[in-house]
């Protein structure tokens, strides 16, 4: 089996080019590869590779930038999934896209399901869910994967920025009001094996149906409550000199920013859990292994 899989210089995609290695060839892109700004090039490239099954993780990801570049963001976000889609309908393949809790406005006060009504509260949002859209309306066979908050030991996230601010600053000012659960992009990676190991045994029984899943940890806390246990865990481990003493909370109006934040960014996993037989595990316990996977490359160094 032959697989093809976008973005691999990301937090998820790094992951996914280690968990999906038992799975069969996995051909690894990065965007001078396979740039999902180039429609007509990812196309090529698409059918130069015949892969049987497409795992995009290739997205526009900033937030902020992305109220003043809607264009690029929805030409990324949204039609080039489309595209990914219509190539993976031609061919009989299986896509795996990543979408996110921000097609959600964050005023639900209980865990988002699946089958509630997204509301984008931003650009960003808008362009994520018009590339859901863009993928189901193709008829390919596809699985979509939201997921939230997430975090991974490499790259540029709220982890790597509140072990670097505490170790430069004695006082910190995170928000608190708003919740969600935090995501190691490594579970993100290793579910995703098992979401497509049992999906291709479907398949290949003739019983599989295309669907879209929460794939979060499981449980809820603040940033705030983020940034303290991370803070926690590195002191705990002892890997890096921290002078931060203090996490002040404070709310959303006093950290502005160009694109509005949901409130609540839960997301329930009860229909993948049920579906694929899995349990996920609470935020802080994935958390506390990424640390220590963290701290096991700053022994080793």
């Amino acid at each position: 089996m032959k697989i093809l899989l976008t973005g691999c210089n990301g937090q998820v995609g790094w992951e996914l080019g280690r968990a999906l290695l038992p799975l069969g060839e996995v051909i690894i892109t990065n965007r001078s590869q396979v740039d999902l700004s180039d429609l007509d090039g990812l196309r090529r490239t698409v059918q130069k590779y015949s892969a049987d099954v497409i795992v995009n993780a290739a997205a526009y990801t900033a937030v902020d930038k992305a109220e003043t570049e809607k264009d690029l963001a929805f030409l990324i976000n949204a039609e080039a999934p489309g595209v990914l889609a219509e190539e993976a309908k031609r061919t009989g393949a299986l896509l795996i896209h990543y979408s996110t809790d921000y097609v959600f406005d964050g005023t639900k006060i209980s865990a988002y399901a699946e089958d509630d009504v997204p509301n984008p509260a931003n650009i960003y949002g808008q362009s994520k869910l018009a590339g859901e859209k863009a993928i189901q309306v193709t008829g390919a066979d596809y699985l979509i994967l939201r997921t939230s908050w997430v975090y991974a030991a490499r790259g540029h996230n709220f982890l790597k920025s509140i072990l670097r601010l505490a170790a430069e600053r004695e006082e910190l000012n995170i928000v608190a009001d708003q919740i969600g659960s935090p995501t190691w992009a490594r579970l993100i990676a290793e579910t995703t094996a098992h979401i497509l190991r049992q999906s291709l045994l479907e398949r290949y029984k003739g019983d599989f149906n295309s669907d879209l899943y929460n794939v979060t940890s499981a449980g809820e806390t603040s940033w705030h409550g983020f940034a303290r246990m991370i803070v926690d865990y590195a002191r705990q481990q002892g890997s890096q000199a921290l002078k931060n003493r203090i996490i002040n909370p404070i709310p959303t109006k006093d950290y502005p920013l160009p694109a509005k934040r949901p409130v609540n960014s839960r997301l329930s996993v009860g229909r993948l859990e049920q579906h694929f037989g899995l349990k996920m595990p609470a935020w802080d316990q994935a958390l506390k292994l990424c640390m220590e996977d963290i701290a096991a490359t700053v022994h080793r160094q």
